[in-house]
């Protein structure tokens, strides 16, 4: 093992130097870094960086990962020759079922775009040649072209730091639209030697070369000096390409000439063996600077044949997946099935910016990613219910908040609405990163149902009469009026919840929230006769039960109508407080703020769910609910729910001896004493 390392892992610097033990995101990986001066590189981030928040955020990292490796070596320490032993075993075995599933018939050819961003613009503005140019700004950077690698710069560094290293560099400002441009042009390229390619971001993608190779008689070298010379016609940039029998190894081999260079690895095992033998770790995708730091100080694995040769000690001390995983790095395993086709569990965007407690301009940061989500599941045909916010604060803290929606939406105004309220409960905050995420689609991809003919269970109970036929000429009043208003659904309001994370997840972040989630309930009592179990709610004379017909369904229309006139003459500040402006009518609650108010100004006397005054359009549509609850039972004649203000309370169970429910039998009319479940309900049900 290497005695000079960046990981904080290795051993401890002398106090002149402490850059060394700083965990940068400085990597010789990099295509276009291997001459670079590593340790001046390390010696300017930490002095440029030290006593900032991202220098306290990495401090943190440091010794999180520090405890993380000190607790592996304790477990690698533990282990005895036995346990030993019985892990070498089961890796042999692992390694034999592994190597059973290789497969060298299939060819798969990685081609990446050299420096994309930075190439754009150069040929866009032809006077940056040959000079060091980043995309991004003095605060973060995109890409960096090959002339400013030379000098330590790359993707994911401050610019300011960046400058620093290269004081030539010049800077441009990110245009996405352009390379999204220039990325569709090299796709229709792609198109050309493999219809099915996997796209894995704007500048890279896998291509199965297998059939063109077979189909047109050439080589795998062949196709892939054609497609970039077929990609530098059409679009005027430069790619390198790597074939391989598998995707991992693809892309490992697109890096070796870089730029505009390609690298074939012959689809024969010892040539692989060969190949996997001497390659760094690092290299391999998936193996990032964490992982590489645990498995070099606690494992002392290097490349990728040390994988194999420490397989007891990765049996013992990593997951089985994982294991898997670094155990078919160091056979040179890879995936080789072009993967099926699988409906998109989300999709996000984010943007970084310069640390800003503005909140017109965080709002306008969230206007324009309401705009970008939008445009994108409009683009694929998608309708999602759960929105996600993500926000990384100045101090580098990562919060997340989301909220689940009563219906599937994809348009920016309806994401921009739910997106701000998340964001404003937040306020007031320091922000640089922002973004959004949308998920829980529809499966149809077009907003609605996947089955258009099922129906809800009030459907089934109001759909059908005692005999268990359906009522034709007596239609609902709940599905006829208004389904959002009237139906009781327990997805009707959104769901918000709200999670706070960080890199560490310690004791010591800022800002913590717990869980919470805004949920509804409907609690009521019925004073209804249901097949003989009597139910005690009000010693009130009740009225008659008796079967609706087509004239009372023509009130309750025109009632309803003239209720809804009423509503939309209300001042909103009315609903706010909570109590109704329809006029009193006989049988009714006489007193308006009795019938329905907001205790404490938050919380619902009638149900108990809780809404703060700033959800005001939800708080309303919860007004309209209970008073067609209220219409409903004033114009059957029976009133089905109490609209006594009551208490949240705990559930109580109603098997407990106070509280049971005493059934009073009834002689069945059929021998077998069977009443149909539809004849049940309808019996309660009727007078909806």
């Amino acid at each position: 093992m290497a005695k000079k390392q960046t990981s904080v892992g290795s051993e401890e610097p002398s106090s002149s130097r402490p850059w060394e033990s700083y965990h940068t995101v400085y990597t010789n990986a990099k295509a276009g870094m291997e001459g670079v001066d590593k340790e001046k590189v390390q010696r300017i981030v930490y002095e440029m960086s030290k006593g900032s928040k991202y220098f306290e955020n990495e401090e943190k990292k440091d010794a999180y990962m520090k405890q993380k490796i000190e607790n592996m070596r304790a477990q690698y320490t533990k282990l005895t020759p036995q346990d030993i032993s019985h892990h070498q075993k089961m890796a042999d075995k692992r390694i034999l079922e592994l190597e059973v599933t290789r497969d060298l018939s299939r060819i798969w050819l990685h081609v990446d775009m050299d420096a994309f961003y930075a190439a754009v613009e150069t040929l866009c503005n032809p006077s940056l040649k040959g000079k060091p140019v980043a995309v991004g700004s003095m605060s973060m950077i995109s890409t960096a072209s090959y002339e400013a690698r030379k000098f330590g710069v790359r993707a994911a560094m401050p610019g300011f730091i960046a400058r620093k290293l290269c004081p030539e560099l010049l800077f441009v400002p990110v245009d996405f639209q352009k390379y999204t441009y220039y990325s569709n042009l090299t796709r229709k390229v792609f198109q050309n030697y493999d219809p099915n390619f996997l796209a894995a971001s704007l500048d890279e993608a896998y291509l199965d070369i297998t059939t063109v190779c077979k189909e047109r008689g050439i080589t795998s070298e062949e196709v892939a000096d054609e497609l970039r010379q077929s990609v530098h016609l059409e679009t005027g940039l430069t790619c390198s390409a790597g074939v391989a029998p598998n995707r991992l190894l693809a892309k490992v081999c697109s890096d070796i000439n870089k730029p505009n260079g390609q690298f074939v690895l012959p689809n024969d095992r010892s040539a692989v063996m060969t190949f996997i033998s001497s390659l760094p770790i690092r290299k391999i995708g998936g193996i990032g600077k964490v992982t590489e730091c645990i498995l070099k100080d606690v494992f002392e694995i290097t490349t990728c044949a040390d994988m194999l040769q420490k397989s007891s000690f990765i049996c013992a001390l990593f997951s089985r997946s994982s294991a898997d995983f670094f155990l078919s790095v160091g056979l040179g395993l890879g995936g080789t099935d072009t993967p099926q086709y699988k409906m998109r569990k989300n999709i996000s965007n984010e943007r970084t910016f310069s640390a800003t407690k503005d909140e017109a301009l965080l709002f306008q940061k969230l206007v324009d990613l309401s705009e970008m989500l939008s445009a994108d599941m409009i683009k694929e045909g998608l309708f999602g219910r759960t929105l996600t916010l993500k926000l990384k604060t100045a101090s580098f803290e990562v919060r997340t908040r989301a909220v689940t929606l009563p219906s599937y939406i994809c348009s920016s105004e309806e994401i921009l609405n739910h997106a701000s309220k998340l964001l404003k409960a937040e306020f007031p905050v320091s922000l640089r990163l922002m973004g959004l995420r949308m998920s829980h689609f529809s499966e149809d991809k077009n907003g609605i149902p996947p089955d258009p003919t099922q129906k809800t269970l009030s459907d089934f109970i109001l759909a059908r009469d005692a005999s268990g036929g359906k009522t034709s000429d007596c239609r609902p009043l709940v599905s006829d009026v208004c389904d959002n208003t009237f139906s009781v659904d327990l997805n009707c309001y959104p769901t918000y919840s709200a999670e706070t994370s960080c890199d560490l997840r310690d004791s010591s972040m800022e800002n913590q929230t717990s869980d919470s989630t805004f949920s509804r309930s409907i609690l009521s009592n019925t004073n209804e006769e249901v097949n003989g179990t009597v139910v005690p709610q009000s010693s009130e004379p009740r009225a008659k039960v008796h079967k609706p017909t087509n004239t009372d369904h023509k009130m309750k229309f025109e009632k309803i109508d003239s209720y809804t006139g009423q509503l939309e003459a209300c001042p909103r500040d009315n609903w706010q407080n909570g109590f109704s402006c329809v006029d009193d009518e006989a049988g009714s609650i006489s007193d308006r703020k009795q019938f329905f108010v907001w205790v404490d100004d938050y919380k619902c006397s009638i149900c108990g769910i809780e809404l703060p005054t700033s959800f005001i359009e939800e708080r309303q549509e919860h007004s309209d609910f209970h008073l067609a609850e209220r219409l409903q039972g004033e114009e059957s004649g029976n009133n089905l729910r109490s609209f006594v203000p009551q208490q949240r309370a705990a559930p109580k169970c109603h098997t407990g001896s106070s509280g049971r429910l005493k059934k009073k039998q009834k002689s069945s009319p059929t021998a077998s004493k069977y009443v149909p479940i539809d004849a049940f309900f309808v019996k309660t049900n009727q007078n909806f």
